[in-house]
């Protein structure tokens, strides 16, 4: 065996080393970065399977007088938005008038849809003094709520209670709160039913409180009177005196009053709406738009 004491072994410097290695760094970081985004936006894409929302509830959950359009306009394509809200409805002529009977319908008719979710939101009319929409609140109104998150889950759908949207009023410069009954209620039936609540009221009152009345009358339907007007400074609203027919509210956009809203309104309470949703239930924020 030759052996050649005189070769010397091959030395790579300690500097050159970790300047290779470095370099390697930096190119596999740079491809991360590129990659990822790339990676993230299919994987999302794929995940996103078709949803169903239907909204069930009074004239400010629809589209004519309340958030609706607004709500809807948050989502991304691949949800379909339903609006099955109607004007003047309890949570007793709901289901009265035959319309829970078309939900029911719909639910039944599973479509392409991987889930469909209905968000449930009455009160406004249930204190009403006209019998055909007054529910009791201590025997009714509960069970009612109840019993429509009932047949949303025999059916497989997911339902969601929407806590009533507030009204406008004040005085001495206080939002009043004369829906607070019908939201703990709804709050109880949430929380005792293991379904996802939104919250409206409760953030509702708070951010009309910190906008004050001037702002706040923005959110409603117009023209606005000019004796609504004038009492700002008083920190009190009072009933609107219109001086011309067509000002009168008619539960549309065309008319004012403290409870119904116009495009700003819709789109201000709907965005609420779906944040809250959010929050409550992160699963939803893939389909919503950035």
């Amino acid at each position: 065996m030759n052996c050649n004491h005189n070769q010397q072994p091959v030395i790579i410097s300690n500097h050159r080393t970790q300047g290779y290695f470095h370099m390697l760094r930096k190119l596999l970081l740079a491809a991360a970065l590129f990659t990822a985004p790339l990676l993230a936006t299919q994987a999302s894409a794929e995940a996103l399977k078709p949803v169903r929302v239907i909204l069930v509830g009074d004239s400010t959950m629809t589209e004519k007088a309340g958030y609706g359009t607004g709500f809807c306009a948050q989502f991304k394509p691949e949800v379909t938005c339903v609006n099955k809200a109607r004007g003047g409805r309890s949570s007793k002529s709901y289901r009265v008038e035959g319309l829970w009977d078309e939900v029911m319908t719909l639910l039944n008719d599973k479509g392409n849809f991987a889930q469909t979710y209905v968000l449930i939101q009455f009160g406004h009319n249930d204190g009403s003094s006209r019998p055909e929409r007054h529910t009791d609140i201590r025997t009714e109104f509960p069970v009612n709520m109840r019993n429509y998150t009932i047949d949303v889950k025999k059916a497989g759908a997911v339902p969601v209670l929407v806590t009533p949207l507030t009204q406008r009023h004040f005085k001495n410069f206080k939002v009043q709160n004369d829906l607070l009954p019908w939201a703990q209620l709804t709050r109880l039936i949430a929380r005792t039913s293991d379904v996802t609540l939104i919250d409206l009221y409760a953030e509702g009152q708070a951010k009309v409180q910190e906008m004050g009345i001037a702002r706040s009358l923005e959110l409603a339907g117009g023209p606005i009177p000019e004796n609504v007007y004038e009492a700002i400074t008083t920190g009190t609203t009072v009933p609107a005196i219109f001086t011309d027919a067509s000002q009168k509210s008619d539960n549309s956009r065309q008319g004012f009053d403290y409870t119904h809203t116009g495009p700003k309104g819709s789109e201000y309470f709907g965005k609420m709406v779906v944040d809250l949703w959010v929050r409550a239930d992160p699963a939803i924020a893939p389909y919503v738009k950035d």
